[in-house]
């Protein structure tokens, strides 16, 4: 279960100075679009740092969505985005089926509840298709209720987008991480930027000392804006926008067959109801916009409103117990576009405004970041296949360790489950802990493995899970 191919040096810090010497590339921000932005240009012969304020990979916005791998056919037509999730759609789809990233392909069900939605579905449909997507299809509400019977009253017809899947966002960023780390991109850790003089090279000071840079790619995430002004850039305010959501419990699973998403608002998507790849069903998410890029906290007038939505979407997934809530920040910046601009004179790109769709979207994001980068003087020449990965297999719908006889026969720490709720080995959590990525706390391990991410919350386990981390960490 261990990822394959392993390097023969890897360096990951996580504290101390950093290492002396000019980087020709440095990416600021290891959420999935900083990290699969890394993984792109591991691909050349260069010298590429990846730094992060965190202490691990993935620990902002990329930790806290809605987990679907979008078509784009909800996209402004004609957007940057919108050729960005559809090429990243394509490229993401096919990396996961070779890296063991669990996706499934469910498609999605855009409800209309009104005389007004129906009447916006045609409009839809033909969006999708100027967003090179030919698959929606517009369906009466007779055939709404055959697909979806534990829907609540009154749909009125829906939209039909087949594509649509879920998708592990944890093993997404990790793998482009593992990746990018085995072929010698330097990744540096509670690593904040406070400050960049701009030059040739680049001088970063960062929390853990200076670092210089001959490129500089800006993929803060909910901070682009503030690097931005850093080299004297104005050109875009992120503006923290929360998304509430609620867990519910794994035998709410059976209620609900497909993506259910609304008809889009001003917002945003709205609230949508969906399973996940971790056999749970997900309601949410809300769409305030904050002044505070640290609140992720939730709220009772959010998790009311959820409930309320959900109650009308699909009435029976209220009776079921609650596993989890949470809330993530969306990089919103007021445009409807992403905010990805070279500056060829610096020599930096930002790549910023990456709201829900980036995820989807980041492998696509990532080739066009190295194009701007070259465009902007960047050698890429001698290009390399990178070696490949194969990632620990987080999804229900996938073999588990713990259902396998012959991997538990070969090596027993397999079939000693640690975490019940969520059946967890010791194997897989020691494996976690050696990994080219290590956990930098349990919430990391927990993105790993999903121990402490069942319906005990880490109650039953939670000493034994962190009694584990602590060991390796000695």
């Amino acid at each position: 279960m261990t990822e394959t191919t392993a390097p023969t040096a890897t360096t990951v810090t996580t504290g101390g100075a950093l290492p002396g010497g000019v980087y020709d590339v440095t990416v600021v921000g290891a959420g999935v679009v900083g990290t699969a932005i890394a993984r792109e240009l591991a691909r050349l012969p260069l010298r590429i740092a990846l730094v992060d304020a965190s202490d691990d990979v993935g620990d902002g916005t990329s930790k806290a969505n809605t987990a679907i791998l979008h078509t784009g056919f909800d996209a402004v037509p004609g957007s940057l985005e919108s050729r960005l999730v559809r090429e990243g759609h394509l490229r993401l789809s096919a990396y996961a089926a070779g890296t063991g990233i669990p996706v499934e392909p469910l498609g999605a069900l855009l409800v209309a509840w009104d005389a007004e939605q129906r009447a916006a579905l045609p409009g839809l449909a033909e969006k999708a298709v100027r967003n090179g997507y030919r698959s929606a299809r517009i369906i009466p509400a007779e055939e709404v209720r055959a697909r979806e019977p534990e829907l609540g009253p009154g749909a009125l017809g829906a939209l039909v987008v087949p594509g649509e899947s879920l998708i592990c966002p944890w093993t997404t960023t990790l793998a482009y991480a593992t990746q990018a780390v085995r072929a010698g991109v330097e990744l540096h850790l509670n690593c904040r930027v406070r400050g960049i003089t701009s030059g040739e090279p680049h001088t970063v000071a960062t929390s853990r000392g200076p670092l210089r840079t001959r490129y500089l790619v800006n993929a803060a995430g909910l901070y682009a804006d503030e690097i931005d002004r850093l080299l004297g850039h104005a050109d875009f305010t992120v503006t923290p926008r929360r998304g509430q959501l609620i867990v519910f419990d794994e035998l709410a699973r059976g209620l609900v067959r497909h993506i259910l998403l609304p008809v889009p608002g001003a917002l945003g998507k709205g609230v949508l109801v969906s399973p996940t790849v971790y056999g749970n069903v997900m309601l949410g998410p809300t769409a305030e916009d904050l002044d505070d890029k640290t609140d992720t906290g939730s709220t009772a007038e959010g998790l009311a409103l959820l409930r309320e939505k959900g109650r009308r979407i699909l009435p029976a997934l209220l009776e079921e117990e609650v596993t989890a809530v949470y809330a993530g920040l969306r990089a919103a910046t007021g445009d409807d576009d992403y905010a990805i601009r070279a500056h060829p004179a610096q020599r930096y790109v930002t790549v910023g405004g990456i709201r829900s769709t980036g995820l989807s979207a980041s492998m696509a994001i990532a080739a066009y970041v190295v194009e701007l980068l070259a465009d902007s003087g960047l050698p890429v020449a001698g290009a390399r296949e990178l070696e490949p990965v194969r990632m620990p297999n987080l999804g229900e719908a996938f073999p588990r360790p713990y259902r396998d006889a012959e991997l538990i026969a070969r090596d027993p720490e397999y079939g000693r489950i640690v975490c019940h709720c969520e059946r967890v080995t010791r194997g897989e959590i020691r494996d976690a802990l050696a990994s080219t990525v290590p956990p930098g706390s349990p919430d990391g391990l927990r993105r790993r493995t999903r121990a402490r991410g069942g319906r005990c919350q880490g109650f039953h386990c939670g000493a034994a899970v962190r009694a584990l981390f602590e060991q390796a960490r000695r």
